[in-house]
């Protein structure tokens, strides 16, 4: 083995480190908020309140 031969450049191999990071991050990013704004979406139209009943204590008679 010659001293003066560089090693193999694998750049060719592996996609850009910048590319990988910021797709990772879309995802990460996704993942966290569309269950959210799901859920804030389709929640606030099927909210029913009723009228609570008040119930009158006696005594046993």
């Amino acid at each position: 083995m010659e001293s003066d031969s560089q090693p193999p450049s694998y750049s060719d191999d592996q996609p850009p480190q910048r590319i990988a990071n910021i797709l990772g991050m879309a995802i990460a990013v996704l993942t966290l908020t569309l269950p959210l704004l799901a859920i804030v979406r389709y929640s606030q139209n099927n909210i029913n309140v009723s009228p609570q009943t008040l119930y009158e204590l006696s005594e046993y008679e």
